[in-house]
């Protein structure tokens, strides 16, 4: 998985932290969490703020 990957990061993070509400997790958290995936496989540095806020949205829009 890359960054890009936006939607497959949201259901990984669904799956692995079911009891999490995204709309309060910390995006350096958030960052953290996605860096950890199995399969996650890109630059640290190529993330941003904007690629943050669209992961939290998919998980948001995942868990509805």
């Amino acid at each position: 998985m890359k960054w890009a990957d936006i939607h497959d990061i949201a259901i990984e993070l669904s799956e692995q932290k079911p009891d999490v509400d995204p709309i309060s997790v910390r995006f350096t958290d958030l960052w953290q969490w996605v860096m950890d995936l199995e399969g996650f496989d890109d630059d640290r540095d190529r993330c941003n703020e904007k690629i943050l806020e669209a992961i939290q949205a998919a998980w948001i829009e995942e868990l509805d």
